[in-house]
């Protein structure tokens, strides 16, 4: 079998470490990773629990081909209660500790209680203990790698750690790993930071064993990476451009959110797209892009490495900065750049840099950011408030100096590290945040991309596209083409996406393999490599199973139906221009139906049959 079957459990309180059999009978049911872990949370945690209490527990999981030479098998996931919406979170990344976690031994390692002071974990295969993290407490994350390396003296340690955005309680904190990759979404980082807990560092060598079948499993993989080499997204747009291709595509069509959403197109979208990373800056005569990345086993290779011009404002008296990191994907450009009006592309890389550095999600940030904006210029945010700083949209200064201070959180800083949500319940005007559950929006516009209204409303970690992303059929034509302002369909597409999302989040491959692989492509490798029958029809199975599992954490925690909604901008202000100008998103059109294709009341509660199918 693929799995290593084995957990580490942490308990940060009493600074002890244990050893357990991982659940094959729920692996069986659930697969992994998402799936998995989301099942061991659901079990050992009351969903009514305090998000940053220590009674919340945080695992970090790998799916059963995590580590193995399939294509994009570098994922691993951090599951926890999300302290920024208050429903279940499950946050992805690449990179490479997902790999080294595995490779060390271990399927997850569940972190429970609180440390009475800072610690990090270092695991070494077999072995793991908890050390004193003092040194690195109220570091970035970039110097705690750093020191991390120094301390170990082990150039191959994998590192994933919070910086000090999440020690100052930034509610949309991420866990960095290898730098500049990240479980991003929902405040993970926040959660770990509550706990004392400054750090992952893993080496392993023991690599994944007991592959079912290692023929056929080479076979399979291998036939995977051709598909993904043949296909126009996957062997060439994403490798050439990353995910910023999708800039002047989704531009032209009339869905990009601009200005906190309250325009469909940006004038500045070709300045801060893939093809302008590539374009010769005047000064030095080099691109912003300096090369691709790839994560861990990954055949795609759709990361982006990036310099910021030396001459820029942002970075002129910052050396430190000069240097190639982590650079723009399309979500991150959109939100802080598009969201805000801001059309500087080196200002964006600069601030790219520091979500990454100290460990917040970009796209929550931006999204903060642009809802100050709008209050700003409505006059219930003041200079007096942000202690000078002309929040205007359209002002790179701005930004920079706003997520400067957000990241150690000095003065309006604060105020931004709530979340828009938050931030504009506290300045009176609710309506001007653009979220779901409590979670800021996505690149697409659901006025003019009409599943992905209702796969935002349904996400049960609150807005999201990865949660179900129907731009494949709607805008792309994967796996076939489907009307983007059409609502007819799209709930049973919606769902399927969902399901289908669920099992590969659950596998340890990355979800962008979908562009080019149906769930037909990734079962034969999965049944290759793990015990028992795994088919097309069983891995959809297992992703309803999951989706319901986690509606049902939602429901007992507090949510219900009426948090299946949309922004009353999005559902009453029209789209200003493009293909669909005058339309609203047709939300209560689609929401019954899906309901009902679910299984669940009108009102979004689960049925007692429904229950009973899954086992809940």
């Amino acid at each position: 079998m693929a799995w290593a079957g084995k957990v580490l459990r942490v308990n940060l309180t009493e600074g002890t470490l244990s050893e357990e059999p991982l659940n094959m009978e729920w692996a069986r049911d659930y697969l992994g990773q998402r799936g998995l872990a989301t099942r061991y949370l659901v079990e050992e945690i009351d969903p009514k629990v305090d998000a940053l209490s220590p009674d919340n527990k945080m695992i970090m999981t790998t799916g059963p081909l995590t580590g193995t030479m399939a294509s994009t098998a570098g994922r691993y996931s951090v599951v926890t209660k999300s302290p920024l919406t208050g429903a279940i979170a499950c946050s992805n990344s690449g990179g490479f500790i997902g790999a080294e976690i595995k490779a060390a031994g271990w399927d997850m390692i569940i972190f429970e209680g609180k440390s009475p002071k800072p610690v990090y974990l270092h695991v070494e295969n077999e072995k793991a203990e908890l050390r004193d993290a003092a040194d690195i407490w109220g570091k970035s994350v970039w110097e705690a790698d750093e020191i991390l390396h120094k301390t170990h003296q082990d150039p191959e340690l994998k590192i994933a750690c919070v910086g000090r955005a999440a020690e100052q309680g930034v509610l949309y904190a991420a866990i960095v790993n290898d730098l500049h990759r990240a479980a991003g979404r929902s405040g993970v980082g926040t959660v770990m930071a509550s706990k004392n807990l400054k750090a992952l560092a893993c080496r392993g060598t023991r690599g994944v064993r007991n592959i079912k079948d290692p023929v056929r499993f080479m076979q399979a993989t291998e036939t995977g990476k051709k598909i993904l080499a043949d296909h126009a997204v996957t062997g060439q747009g994403l490798p050439a451009y990353g995910t910023q291709v999708l800039m002047n595509v989704i531009n032209e069509m009339g869905a990009l959110p601009t200005r906190n959403m309250r325009e469909v197109r940006f004038e500045g979208a070709h300045k801060i797209s893939g093809e302008a990373m590539h374009e010769p800056r005047p000064s030095d005569g080099k691109p912003n892009l300096s090369t691709n990345g790839a994560c861990f086993a990954c055949t795609i290779a759709c990361g982006r490495i990036s310099t910021v011009d030396r001459n820029h404002f942002s970075v002129k008296d910052k050396p430190q900065y000069w240097g190639a990191s982590g650079g723009l994907e399309y979500e991150a450009a959109w939100a802080l750049g598009t969201d805000t009006g801001i059309d500087d592309i080196d200002a964006l890389t600069y601030v790219n840099f520091l979500c990454n550095e100290d460990g917040i999600d970009p796209i929550t940030h931006g999204c903060t950011v642009a809802a100050a904006m709008e209050l700003f210029e409505m006059g219930a945010i003041t200079t007096d408030d942000t202690g000078g700083v002309e929040l205007k949209f359209g002002s790179a200064e701005a930004l920079v100096k706003i997520t400067e201070m957000t990241v150690v959180g000095d003065g309006f800083g604060r105020d931004i590290g709530l979340g828009s949500k938050r931030l504009c319940e506290k300045y009176g005007h609710p309506d001007i945040s653009m979220t779901v559950k409590g979670q800021e929006f996505p690149a697409y516009d659901p006025r003019g991309i009409q599943g992905m209204g209702l796969a935002y409303a349904t996400s049960n970690r609150g807005a999201c596209h990865l949660r179900g992303y129907t731009v494949a059929s709607e805008v792309l034509g994967i796996p076939e083409k489907t009307d983007p302002l059409e609502t007819k369909g799209k709930p049973a597409l919606v769902k399927a996406f969902q399901d289908a999302t669920a099992a590969v989040d659950s596998s340890g491959l990355c979800v962008f393999t979908t562009f080019a692989w149906t769930l037909d492509d990734i079962a034969p490798q999965i049944d290759a490599a793990c015990e028992g029958n795994w088919t097309t029809e069983k891995l959809l199975e297992v992703g309803e199973r999951i989706w319901n599992m986690e509606r049902d954490f939602n429901l007992k925690a507090g949510l219900t139906g009426a948090d299946d909604t949309l922004p009353k901008r999005l559902r009453k202000d029209a789209a200003n221009v493009g293909p669909a100008q005058g339309r609203v998103n047709d939300l209560d059109v689609m929401l019954p139906e899906y309901y009902e294709l679910r299984g669940w009341t009108p009102t979004g509660e689960l049925t007692p049959e429904t229950r009973a199918r899954w086992g809940l």
